[in-house]
């Protein structure tokens, strides 16, 4: 999954949630701006702002170890 499909992914559950950027942050922690760059695929954010963010709106993050054959 890439950055920008994350992004997607956080905006579509913001938006069922019919809150808004700044609602968000406030929820989160996260600078409006943050969430902004996020949400369109212009941001690398840490594991830990990613995940404030995700908790946030009730999400979670699961990372998987791929294997290789």
């Amino acid at each position: 999954m890439k950055m920008f499909d994350i992004g997607r992914m956080i905006r579509k559950r913001r938006l069922s949630l019919r809150i808004d950027q700044r609602v968000l942050s406030e929820i989160s922690g996260v600078a409006v701006h943050t969430l902004s760059n996020i949400e369109v695929g212009k941001s690398n954010p840490t594991v830990t702002t990613l995940n404030r963010v995700l908790d946030a709106l009730g999400l979670d993050i699961d990372i998987k170890v791929k294997e290789r054959a």
